[in-house]
C-alpha cells in the first residue's frame, strides 16, 4: 500500500476505538482550521524557502546549506513522536531514503519537540536522516504552518497522556500542520504539501515523481 492508503486504513481503524464525543471535539478542531483556510497561508510553490539554523538530536546546529549541499532537499514538518500518524510517515520516509538519495536529494524532518524527545523518535524508528527541533515553532510560523490547539482538545490530549508542555518545553499548545516541501538547488519550493488534517501526509510516490 502507498503511504496515503496506509494512513487511511489506520485512521478508519482508530476512529472505531475513540469515543464519539471525543471524535466530535477532534473533528471540530480540524474543521475550524479548514474553515480558516490555514493551509492557503503557507509558503507556496515558487517561493524561496527561508534560511534557518536549528539543532539536531545531538544539539548540533545545522543550516539549510549544511543539509542541502547546494542540492535538492526534502523538508517534512511533523507534530511529534507522540503522534501515530507522524511515526507512520517517518518510517515511510526512512524506507524511501535511498530512493531519494539516488535522485540527488537530502531529507530532513522538523518538529517542535526538543532534541531529547526527537532523539527518542529517531531511535524508535531507526531514522538515518536528520531530525531538527524548531523550538517554539519559529520556522514553522515564518512559513505559515502553525495553529493553536483549542482548550477542548488540550483537555483530550491531557487525558490521552500527551504532555505537549513536556515534549515542546513551552505552554503555547501550538503545532505545525503536516507539511512537506521539496526545494531545488536554489532553495525554491518546487513541491508543497500542506494539509489541515493531521491524518494526511505527502505520499512518497508524489515526492519521487517531483524529484
Amino acid at each position: 500500500m502507498t503511504l496515503t492508503e496506509t494512513l487511511l486504513e489506520v485512521n478508519k481503524a482508530n476512529r472505531t476505538k475513540i469515543p464519539v464525543e471525543v471524535l466530535e471535539v477532534m473533528d471540530a478542531a480540524t474543521q475550524k482550521i479548514v474553515d480558516e483556510g490555514l493551509s492557503s497561508k503557507a509558503i507556496k510553490k515558487g517561493a524561496v524557502f527561508p534560511e534557518f539554523e536549528l539543532p539536531n538530536v545531538h544539539n548540533k546546529k545545522l543550516n539549510l546549506k549544511d543539509i542541502s549541499g547546494s542540492g535538492k532537499v526534502i523538508i517534512s514538518f511533523y507534530r511529534g513522536g507522540w503522534c501515530p500518524y507522524c511515526n507512520i510517515q517517518l518510517k515511510a520516509l526512512e524506507n524511501a531514503l535511498s530512493d531519494f538519495e539516488k535522485k540527488g536529494a537530502k531529507l530532513i524532518a522538523i518538529t517542535p519537540e526538543t532534541p531529547d524527545n526527537s532523539l527518542t523518535t529517531v531511535e524508535k524508528n531507526d531514522l538515518k536522516f536528520e531530525v531538527l527541533s524548531d523550538i517554539d515553532n519559529k520556522l514553522a510560523k515564518k512559513i505559515g504552518l502553525v495553529f493553536q490547539l483549542p482548550e477542548s482538545l488540550q483537555e483530550i490530549y491531557n487525558k490521552f497522556g500527551l504532555d505537549l508542555v513536556k515534549h515542546n518545553q513551552n505552554k503555547d499548545f501550538e503545532l505545525p500542520m503536516p507539511a512537506t516541501f521539496v526545494l531545488n538547488e536554489n532553495n525554491e519550493v518546487i513541491y508543497s504539501f500542506v494539509d489541515e488534517d493531521y491524518t494526511k501526509r505527502a505520499d512518497i510516490l508524489d515526492i519521487l515523481e517531483v524529484l
